[in-house]
């Protein structure tokens, strides 16, 4: 009995130290806060670890567990962390003798409950010591202020926060932090910390509703609200325990619901030994995980360290250890079976260490190739100063001097030049690697010692060889051929060539780019060449300045860096196409260039020293000369190379084209073979064009072919005729050689010239009866404007003519004149189509029909007389190419005809006129006159 009594008393001895030790430790954690010692937002944790702490000694008399299973709440053993509420009555001597008697039994027995004890606590610790009732209240704070039922939102859509732990939530609702601050100041520090639905977690979406958010949460305790530097808010909270929100308040400024506590179902007694393999492998899991993570090794060091064995306090503070979505956090939470919730978190630890090994392999691997670099470098340091010690190398810098020097002395540049180099040189000497002034001067000289100032290549200016040359490299082209053995027979004379500009005009496709490499190889030059279409930057020709950033010389200077000689010749494509931008006008910068009277000391923006490029000789190419500016056209001197008519086209095909393509696909020439009646065909019904650029392609094509049937193995050897053309190109593209087979009254064939080459014209005109008594004229067929006033000028002449032939025709009077020229898509300008107008209005006026293989040219004036015109040549081969071999050609341009190769003035009869009336008198005789109705 006395043995009874004493562990009794022992007991209740221990449950009111434990009360006054709480009470004491509230008086002075108040008292550090209120003089600033601790911060207030630990007060909540403080209070809680010292219940916990001093509950631990006192509650070990009467720990004995029972066998049924366990429920618990969530927190680690809430029974002995819970603050004690103080609301008991005072109760007699006698009732309190009877209660201890009542525990002692009890305790004799064995078999006492955790919940009894608990019991028999509450209502000693209302009457244990001499404390008042209104003493107690002051010093504990009841469960309901600390865990409240009704509590405000605090949406979380990043990820959860979980029972003890901490974390910062980021708030962009103004309204719902404001809110929070006045709680937070009024002394209201609890939240229901809530996951918000995966649909509402957009920034701009704000939280409601009960059903945006998920209905197991976390009670959380506002710690502290603080802004960042950006000035985003955020709220400090604390987990406290699980809950699930029952339902939504209402006419509540923010969300809030009113919560119930929830518990953890512990597992069964057999199951303790798997709960304690669980919880052994996460304390594992977190040892490793601290030695990955060097920068949170103190942080879980210390939570490692005052972490409990509580499985359901290590399942919480293992997933929380973790970088795992907030989904899988929020299963965690919603997880009441404490060992279901322990092989979670481990499943969550164990792809942690995985991504921690993972990561730390990729930083060793990073730091081994970064010391490896170091290594190296240090290494190559030490083996330069050992090489200077030596004397065996010296350093970048004087290295990069000696090299310039040398260059220098190789070049031999003009004294200007010489002088701005070694000024550059010494300049360089004085400056540190490291500076910006460095690479500009390096860069400078690498181009000043670079460019060939005084190299020039030898010429071979040797007649025959030029001329075999160009035969060889193209088939005609006789007047082109000329005038280069004309230039070299100068320079056979002067003993050197001098530089001449030369610019090659005609239709795409007639060889005027591979004539320049041509007469590059026949005098024995180095070639450059370079496109000047669509280009409007003054800076393409003379270079930018070297305060630009990325400066460069311009394409000259760099052709005669590439080249290595002063002499080169050098090939301008395309002039006719420059253009004109905000950054100036390359037109204008190329005069310089192409004027010999000036490119001698040709200055370029980059290098800023005076060039001579009257060595080199320019050549140009051009469709037209119509867009060159005058300026520029006056410096060149201009060759045209017209169309090549038929006879022209086959030689080449034979020669050139065919060959080439045999060779480039693969094929010896006994497998294929194009007979010249397929080429004839080939030509006149797939490739009317002025050049040999689409005859290419077609025998290209042919040839393709054929290589793929032999590959193919179902032929070895294929001979290509007019019968099996079709077979290799297709359908042919020109139906007939011309647009009308017979010519009707007002009709007439004329001759244009086009950037293509030559083509045939025709002129329509058709008679309108008119209502007013008085004729006019209307004119389409997208005419320029010279093709309009030279029609008015037609209109008007062929009225005086008419009138001067018969004066009884009042045709012109009665009718309105439609004046058309087909092919309306393509834009047509000139005054040479006057005669064929004014023949299709007279022939129009007479009823009289023209004949269908005669051709006109001629610009007409008012008075009838027949003018110049040009383009000669294509217009002959455009006759020839729809079988038209009567032409009627002004007599300004007889001189014009009699040079053209006895093969394009063959086979055609020229007609020529001063007067509207030579034309006239041959074309309309009386055996052409037919009426309308008979036609």
């Amino acid at each position: 009995t006395r043995n009874m009594f004493l562990q009794s008393s022992r007991h209740i001895v221990g449950v009111c130290a434990r009360k006054t030790i709480v009470q004491a430790s509230c008086g002075s954690i108040s008292h550090l806060a209120q003089n600033k010692v601790i911060n207030s937002s630990t007060i909540p944790y403080l209070l809680f670890t010292i219940e916990k702490r001093s509950y631990s000694t006192t509650s070990s008399l009467h720990k004995k567990r029972s066998d049924k299973p366990k429920v618990t709440e969530d927190t680690t053993n809430e029974e002995n962390n819970s603050f004690i509420k103080e609301d008991e009555d005072d109760v007699s001597d006698k009732n309190q003798q009877q209660k201890s008697s009542d525990v002692v039994d009890k305790q004799t027995k064995g078999d006492e409950s955790d919940e009894k004890v608990k019991v028999v606590e509450a209502e000693i610790a209302g009457n244990g010591g001499n404390e008042s009732e209104n003493e107690t209240d002051s010093a504990l704070v009841s469960r309901e202020a600390y865990f409240p039922e009704d509590v405000m939102v605090l949406p979380l859509k990043l990820r959860p926060v979980l029972p003890e732990t901490g974390s910062p939530v980021l708030v962009t609702d103004e309204h719902l932090l404001s809110i929070i601050q006045n709680n937070f100041n009024r002394g209201k520090k609890y939240l229901g910390l809530f996951y918000v639905k995966e649909e509402f977690r957009s920034e701009k979406k704000t939280v409601t509703d009960i059903s945006q958010i998920y209905q197991t949460g976390t009670l959380g305790q506002v710690i502290d609200l603080r802004r960042d530097v950006a000035g985003h808010a955020f709220v400090h909270v604390f987990g406290l325990r699980r809950i699930v929100a029952e339902s939504a308040l209402p006419n509540r400024p923010v969300l809030t619901v009113k919560s119930k506590q929830i518990k953890s179902v512990m597992p069964e007694r057999a199951r303790n030994e798997y709960v304690k393999a669980y919880v052994f492998e996460i304390l594992k899991g977190l040892s490793d995980l601290i030695k990955n993570q060097p920068l949170q090794r103190e942080f879980l060091i210390y939570l490692r360290q005052n972490m409990d064995e509580n499985p359901s306090r290590t399942a919480d503070f293992a997933a929380a250890c973790t970088t795992a979505p907030g989904d899988e956090i929020q299963e965690i939470i919603e997880c009441l079976d404490v060992e279901k919730r322990l092989a979670s978190s481990l499943l969550l630890l164990k792809k942690e260490l995985e991504l921690s090994n993972f990561q730390k392999q990729v930083a060793k691997q990073i730091e081994e190739k970064v010391t490896k670099q170091q290594r190296q470098y240090m290494l190559q340091e030490q083996l330069k100063l050992i090489k200077k010690e030596l004397g065996l190398e010296t350093d970048e810098k004087e290295q990069l001097l000696t090299r310039f020097r040398d260059l220098l002395a190789a070049s031999n540049p003009p004294d200007h030049a010489r002088k701005v180099i070694d000024e550059e040189i010494n300049k360089l000497s004085s400056l540190e690697a490291s500076s910006s002034e460095y690479n500009v001067t390096r860069n400078y000289l690498e181009w000043l010692t670079g460019l060939p100032w005084s190299t020039v290549s030898t010429d071979n200016l040797d007649l025959d060889n030029v001329e075999k040359t160009l035969d060889h490299d193209h088939y005609g082209l006789d007047d082109v051929k000329d005038r280069i053995k004309e230039f070299i027979a100068v320079g056979t004379l002067l003993g050197k060539i001098h530089g001449k500009i030369i610019c090659f005009v005609g239709p795409p496709g007639v060889g005027k780019t591979s004539i320049g490499k041509s007469i590059a190889r026949a005098i024995g030059r180095k070639f450059f060449r370079f496109s000047v279409g669509g280009m409007n930057d003054v800076a393409e020709i003379k270079g930018h300045r070297r305060t630009y950033i990325g400066a460069m010389p311009g394409k000259i200077i760099q052709c005669l860096k590439t080249v290595q000689t002063s002499n080169p010749v050098i090939l301008i494509d395309e002039i006719d196409k420059l253009a004109k931008g905000y950054s100036g006008d390359p037109a204008s910068a190329l005069l310089e260039v192409l004027d010999p009277e000036q490119n001698s000391s040709f200055r370029d923006n980059y290098l800023d020293v005076n060039y001579d490029l009257s060595k080199i000789l320019f050549l140009c190419t051009a469709n037209t000369l119509d867009t060159i500016p005058k300026p520029l056209l006056d410096r060149m001197e201009i060759i045209t190379i017209s169309g090549y008519v038929n006879e022209e086209k086959i030689s080449i095909a034979s020669q050139y084209l065919i060959p080439e393509a045999i060779k480039q696909s693969g094929l010896y020439p006994a497998q294929i073979t194009i007979e010249q009646g397929a080429l004839e065909s080939l030509i006149r019904w797939y490739c009317r064009e002025a050049g040999v650029r689409s005859l290419k392609q077609q025998i290209e094509k042919i040839v393709r072919k054929v290589s793929y049937k032999i590959v193919k193995k179902t032929i070895k050897k294929v001979t290509i005729d007019q019968s099996n053309l079709e077979e290799y190109v297709g359908k042919p593209l020109f139906k007939s050689d011309r647009f009308y087979d017979v010519l009707p009254a007002g009709v007439t064939m004329g001759l244009a010239w086009t950037s293509m080459g030559g083509a045939t014209l025709y002129i329509e005109s058709v008679g309108l009866p008119t209502k007013e008594g008085k004729g006019s004229l209307q004119t389409t067929g997208q005419m320029g404007d010279i093709m309009k006033e030279s029609s008015v000028v037609c209109y008007t002449f062929a009225k005086k003519f008419l009138f001067e032939i018969d004066p009884n025709n009042h045709f012109f009077d009665l009718h309105d004149i439609h004046l058309h020229i087909p092919e309306g898509a393509t834009p047509k300008d000139g005054p040479s189509a006057g005669v064929t107008m004014v023949t299709s209005l007279i022939s129009l006026a007479l009823n009289k029909l023209c004949e269908s293989n005669i051709a006109m040219t001629g610009e007409i004036s008012l008075t009838g007389k027949v003018l110049k015109i040009g383009g000669v040549r294509e217009k002959i081969i455009a006759a020839k190419r729809s079988q038209v071999n009567k032409i009627f050609l002004p007599k300004e341009n007889e001189r014009d005809f009699e040079e053209l190769p006895d093969f394009i003035r063959g086979g055609v009869t020229i007609i020529y006129a001063n007067n509207y009336s030579d034309i006239f008198s041959s074309v309309f005789s009386s055996t052409s006159s037919s009426s309308q109705d008979k036609q």
